[in-house]
């Protein structure tokens, strides 16, 4: 399957993988990368930009496709060195940045000067038109569904798409929801030209996260995710579990939010060690997107591309059939 995607990042298949903090690691890049789509390692799941370069170098030695790094960049309490992470993955060879949050406007110079396709990821039609005026060669769009952080406005990929594909003249991704190729289909039917999954891609063999958190999306259904962080204007899509149903609890309480009621439940690094590496799903906050309703089974990165494309060419043949 060619489009301009494909033809961008030099892949066979229109299929990218999310940047996740913890998750986006060398062993799940490679093998979404050699199974035909585009691998993203997170680069602040390294602690350092100097560990970023040594895990771009790890996974060069399992796989020889094309694969990418997420900048996610920030407002932070601690400054993060993001230039010199931003060095490190041109240093170490990857011609392919996703980035997010911020505008990524003041990197744009730096990549182009050493020839790397910029993806953003936004939220919002304005975010993704900015995104093309500051010179990104293509946008990631991520609609209400997605895990994470899906932005204030609350819209939907089934109308927040297209509305975008018709403004927008570089190629765009759908991201959030999507975790099969009839989805594949509907979202190039949208006027995307490929998509990007997160989730999904956690419950794969692959995925360097605990047993425990691969076989509870399996188990979940769509409504098994919740939203967090909406008093304080910085909504996150999160699995339902009881530590994530606690602060929303908190959340309604009358008066301001204070974070500080917060933050012993949220802590990322609770997340990860409770809950990712020893797999006690109830022991912290972990981001899960809707697309948890489709999932039913855990299949290499390998099994689930093979079956995405099979659904995807099939969906979109029958569908041509009917018109005759």
């Amino acid at each position: 399957m060619k489009t301009r995607i494909t033809e961008m990042l030099g892949v066979e298949y229109p299929i990218v993988q999310g940047g996740m903090m913890w998750v986006g690691r060398a062993e799940l890049a490679s093998a979404v990368s050699n199974a035909g789509g585009l691998g993203i390692i997170t680069a602040l799941t390294q602690p350092t930009p100097e560990d970023l370069y040594k895990e771009i170098q790890r996974c060069r030695e399992m796989t020889d496709k094309p694969f990418g790094v997420n900048l996610t960049i920030l407002p932070t309490i601690k400054p993060v060195p993001y230039a010199e992470y931003a060095q490190a993955a041109i240093d170490g060879g990857v011609k392919v940045i996703e980035t997010a949050g911020r505008n990524p406007e003041e990197f744009i110079p730096l990549f182009r000067k050493n020839g790397v396709k910029v993806i953003h990821k936004c939220t919002s039609v304005r975010h993704a038109l900015k995104a093309e005026t500051v010179g990104c060669d293509a946008v990631s769009v991520d609609g209400f569904e997605c895990a994470g952080h899906p932005g204030e406005d609350d819209v939907t990929n089934l109308v927040l798409l297209p509305v975008a594909a018709s403004k927008l003249s570089i190629p765009m991704i759908a991201s959030g929801g999507i975790g099969n190729g009839y989805q594949l289909a509907a979202a190039l039917m949208l006027g995307a030209e490929g998509v990007n999954m997160g989730t999904r891609f956690v419950a794969t063999k692959e995925a360097p996260v605990h047993q425990n958190v691969k076989q509870a999306m399996v188990d979940a259904d769509e409504r098994q995710t919740t939203l967090i962080f909406r008093s304080l204007r910085n909504t996150a899509r999160v699995f339902r579990n009881s530590i994530a149903s606690e602060v929303v609890s908190i959340e309604a309480r009358p008066g301001d939010t204070d974070f500080a009621d917060l933050q012993p439940l949220v802590a990322g690094v609770r997340g990860r060690e409770q809950v990712l590496e020893a797999g006690d799903v109830e022991g912290g906050i972990w981001t899960a997107g809707q697309v948890i309703g489709l999932i039913n089974d855990i299949p290499s990165c390998a099994e689930l591309l093979a079956r995405m494309m099979e659904e995807a060419r099939s969906v979109i043949r029958a569908r041509a059939e009917l018109l005759g």
